[in-house]
């Protein structure tokens, strides 16, 4: 009797060992199919892809700006301006991830050509607001044309539907990004409270 118990525990275990060995197989060569199919490189990393894109998408830009005679810092802050307009220099440093003290030396040449001004805030006067200036627009117009011409060469080969789902997507990533980057911060606050 106690053989036969000893018998089916070892047989047991013995088919228990073989199922989670081939178990085991059966997820490396689901891995090693999905490596042949879509190996991890650059090319299908999408991190190393969107990273590549931004920075030829710049690169072409500058090519573009250049003409016009501005550096990519110039232009970088006119574009946020543009979209942002009245910020303060330090909302803006951050945003851009310039310094404080660098950002402020390039808004005093952008402000020496009469492309931007900034306003002080009645309530706390060290708080500057930086705003466009008229004397810009002409060239703004230019850049958003040129920005506009680069972005449809850019989406040459997608559909109208493609282009939007592309977009949705990015926006979705990056609201998934910014959801992690605030839990971070409301856990690191959590902790220096706690």
């Amino acid at each position: 009797m106690l053989d036969n118990q000893l018998d089916i525990i070892v047989r047991h275990r013995y088919q228990t060992t073989i199922t989670k060995a081939k178990m085991n197989e059966h997820k490396h060569n689901e891995h090693n199919h999905r490596e042949i199919n879509h190996p991890e490189t650059t090319d299908h990393n999408f991190g190393f892809l969107l990273n590549d894109t931004a920075r030829q998408l710049r690169t072409n830009y500058d090519r573009r700006m250049r003409d016009l005679g501005l550096t990519r810092s110039q232009w970088w802050v006119l574009t946020h301006l543009y979209f942002n307009e009245g910020l303060s220099q330090t909302k803006l440093s951050d945003i851009l991830e310039i310094e404080r003290a660098t950002l402020g030396r390039l808004l005093d040449r952008l402000e020496a050509k009469g492309w931007i001004e900034r306003r002080t805030v009645e309530a706390d006067r060290r708080v500057k607001l930086v705003f466009l200036a008229g004397a810009v627009d002409p060239l703004m117009q230019t850049m958003r044309s040129l920005a506009a011409n680069l972005r449809t060469e850019a989406l040459a080969n997608l559909s109208e539907d493609e282009q939007e789902r592309f977009i949705s997507t990015l926006i979705k990533i990056k609201n998934n990004l910014s959801t992690m980057v605030e839990n971070s911060n409301a856990n690191t606050k959590d902790a220096q409270d706690g």
